[in-house]
Parts: C-alpha cells; structure tokens; sequence
C-alpha cells in the first residue's frame, strides 16, 4: 500500500512519543546470511531450553503479518548510571531489570504510534511487539540503521551503547527504508574474554546453555548446572558483564530520561541472604510491574543459594 504519509514524518511522531531512535526497515531486506547464522546456531542446539527460537516465523516476516511491506523499529535507551556495591555479599540484577518492566513502557508508546499510523489513511495496518513474538528484532534494527548486532549479540547503537530496548511496528504502508547499519566491533574481543562461562562461543555466536542470563531468568530446573553455579559471581537475574565491559557502552553511554526506568530501590544492592531467603509474599511485593516476574521466587531463591555456596 502506497503510504500517504512520509518515513520522515513516521520518525518525527516516533521520537515526539520518547523513542530515542527510529528507523526503517523495507520486508524485502536481505537477510540471508542471518537466516544462516540462526539455522546454524538451532542445529548446535545452543537455544538450550528455548524453543520458541525455532518457530519459523522468525525467519519470514510475512507468516507474522502477510500484508507487511515495512517495519518502523524503535529503541529506548535504558540506562541510569547507578553502581553496584562491590561486595561479595550482594546480590546483582541486570540493569534491564532495575526499574519498571520495559515491555509496559514500550507497549504504552507502540500503540500509541500504531493507533497514530492507523488514522492517517484508510486501510492502513500496523502491528506492534516488543520482545513479544516470533520476530528477530535485533536483525530487523540492524536493517533499520538502529545499530549492530555485536560479538555478544546485543545491538549497539553509537549514541546509547547496547542499553537499548527494541520494538518494531509491522505495516502495509510502503515505507522509504533507511541504510542498514555497518558493524563497528573491530578486532575487539573484551566481551568474549571477559564471559566467565565461555558463552560467547565465537564472535556473533552465544551458546545460551553457558550463558548466566539465560540459566537465572529462563532455566527452570530446580539447580543450576555446576559450571554455571560455580561461576556466578553474585549474578542472580540475567548478567550485565559482557555489556560492562564494552568500551562502546564505557564511552557512550548516557542516563535515560525516562522516569520508569530509574531502579527500584531494593534492586540495585540486595544481599544473597535476603534473596535466598525471600518469601512469595515479599517476591510479589518487590517486582510488582519488573520484567524480573518472570524470575519466580523459587528461582531467584535457587539462585541467590547457588551464589551463596560458590563464594
């Protein structure tokens, strides 16, 4: 469908509604050395538990919407430049997680832009997610010129780092798509150095089995793995080493100014103790609207535990 309307004008109604970076990606885009990449990475089994990795409307746009010509993506820097203690007594959360749970935050504003997209023509159809369906929507910012999916597999953009949230809105409007962004990680290695685990297998390619974010947020066996376990290193929910470690993060990150994501107070020092203990009760109290809901209480107690038995 012919748009009535200019990408130029989507972007400005995108960036009034606080996204910090727009752009656009066509559905004909080339991706067939990513579709590589990702059968590759499904064949090694390093989607550990994750099946829905596998679902093959990742790999083709047009079985999630077989009307879209275009995708609006988005991206919402995150950041707060709180530290954690240094203590072997604390417990760490990914900053993902400190504050409000992203996917509220980015659905409020996406549907905002989609209802926006919808009433400026008859006809037009826009469909929004944000880390909530079958799409790959770190390829899909690459393509809109967002940033690049670096050796830790996190986009990177040059203004905000990886500490940015992703979305997209599928649409039938034809769309002028942007420039599909280079890659700027170098010959720099630090964040597969750094990963206490080996998860980073290779540059681009994480086994999420070795991973600490995958084992503390997705695995729900009742223990850890003894190789995860052992090597922690007070992480309780997700992992932040491979993004702290990044000199594009170290340079250019920048403090947010969106208010939801300023940390809850208990989540940036916690002790192992308190969490290995913590009740349902108190669980529910704590990480009311987190994304860190998805951590059940007997998994942040298994994790917290772990941490304590490998100090």
């Amino acid at each position: 469908m012919k748009a009535p309307i200019s990408s130029n004008l989507v972007k400005q109604k995108a960036l009034e509604l606080g996204f910090h970076k727009v752009g656009i990606a066509s559905k004909d885009a080339d991706f067939d050395l990513e579709k590589q990449r990702l059968q590759a990475w499904l064949d090694k089994g390093y989607q550990a538990d994750m099946g829905w990795m596998a679902n093959p409307k990742r790999q083709d746009i047009q079985l999630v919407m077989p009307e879209v010509q275009s995708l609006i993506c988005v991206a919402i820097n995150y950041y707060t430049p709180h530290q954690r203690p240094g203590g072997s007594e604390y417990a760490k959360i990914s900053r993902y997680g400190w504050g409000r749970d992203y996917h509220k935050i980015l659905h409020k504003k996406l549907k905002v832009l989609a209802n926006w997209l919808r009433s400026q023509g008859e006809g037009i159809e826009a469909r929004y997610y944000a880390d909530t369906g079958p799409i790959q929507d770190k390829m899909w910012a690459q393509r809109a010129g967002i940033g690049w999916i670096a050796k830790n597999g996190n986009v990177i953009s040059r203004e905000y780092g990886s500490w940015v949230f992703l979305g997209e809105i599928l649409t039938n409007l034809e769309l002028a798509p942007d420039e599909s962004h280079t890659e700027h990680c170098g010959t720099c290695t630090r964040c597969i150095e750094a990963c206490p685990t080996g998860a980073i297998t290779e540059p681009f390619v994480v086994n999420a089995d070795r991973c600490i974010a995958y084992h503390t947020i997705e695995n729900r066996a009742k223990n850890l793995p003894d190789e995860i376990a052992s090597n922690l290193q007070g992480w309780v929910a997700g992992c932040d080493i491979c993004q702290d470690v990044c000199p594009w993060n170290q340079r250019f990150a920048k403090p947010t100014d969106v208010a939801d994501f300023e940390p809850y107070p208990e989540n940036i020092a916690p002790t192992l103790a308190e969490l290995a203990d913590i009740s349902d009760e108190e669980w529910n109290r704590r990480f009311t609207a987190s994304a860190l809901r998805r951590i059940k209480p007997e998994m942040l107690r298994r994790n917290a535990t772990a941490n304590q038995i490998n100090h």
